[in-house]
């Protein structure tokens, strides 16, 4: 018997990942955290890398609960330095001999015009959207001998111009075109390379500006399903684009986002605070 995870999308059942292994960036909270869960309850086994153990092993808590079964390393590290990376991608194939799925979820946020900002903190946050990114698809990509699938984060401000997001914006719209690139060269590899683009979601890293009613009320007026985006809204997709039912998809930015990208961003400087 199949038991499906989400039972209004009849392909995510368990099973569908039996015999794969997913290497995770990110993998302490929010998005990254639910996409585990999804892939772990399809069968993937887990490698797991982050900042914090503390919350590596909740993440590893969470999976467990619903999926009891799930195979799951942890392993504290920095997803940006590159002889962590390159170590982390060996030892996640390591594992099982095969690496099937990567999921990079490291990102850098802020608010501020652009004007009031200097070279280097520009320039770190525009980096702090690819330098994980970059690094892990460059000591995965080897790694994944029959093919598989390699899934990002961007963000509807790689579409949508948001005063205040300046730099946020650049480094998503960067990542975008990496991924474009990406998937053209790897496809003779058979390496799929997607991203999918969440619109204001409730997280960790949104909580210094969300609570703001003003700025909430006014972004809603932009979004026709009327509500803020929460981690499970977003995991649904990187599962998909994770597994064989997007076998034909590649080089693509799915946007996850209650229909922000229909109606564009609110006038006026929203992120400035």
């Amino acid at each position: 018997m199949r038991i499906c995870v989400l039972p209004v999308v009849a392909s995510l059942c368990v099973g569908v990942l039996d015999g794969q292994t997913a290497f995770i960036l990110g993998a302490s909270a929010g998005i990254a955290q639910a996409s585990a869960r999804l892939l772990a309850a399809d069968g993937a086994s887990l490698y797991l890398l982050g900042r914090s153990m503390r919350r590596l092993e909740a993440t590893r808590d969470s999976i467990l609960a619903v999926a009891p079964d799930a195979e799951i390393v942890v392993q504290k590290g920095d997803p940006e330095d590159e002889g962590t990376v390159a170590a982390a991608a060996q030892a996640a194939y390591d594992v099982h001999q095969r690496l099937n799925i990567v999921v990079g979820t490291v990102a850098a946020g802020g608010t501020g015009p652009l004007i009031e900002q200097d070279l280097a903190t520009f320039t770190d946050f525009v980096m702090g959207n690819l330098r994980s990114n970059f690094l892990a698809l460059r000591y995965s990509a080897p790694l994944m001998n029959n093919g598989g699938a390699i899934v990002f984060i961007s963000s509807t401000s790689a579409k949508i111009p948001m005063e205040g997001l300046g730099h946020y914006s650049a480094g998503k719209a960067a990542l975008e075109m990496f991924i474009r690139v990406a998937a053209s060269e790897l496809g003779s590899r058979g390496i799929r390379v997607n991203a999918v683009r969440p619109g204001l979601t409730a997280a960790a890293t949104t909580q210094g500006y969300i609570h703001l009613e003003e700025l909430t009320s006014s972004f809603l007026e932009r979004v026709p399903l009327g509500r803020l985006g929460v981690s499970d809204d977003i995991a649904p997709g990187v599962r998909y684009l994770a597994g064989p039912e997007s076998s034909w998809v590649t080089g693509q930015s799915f946007a996850i986002d209650g229909g922000n990208e229909v109606r564009g961003a609110p006038r006026g400087p929203m992120f400035t605070v």
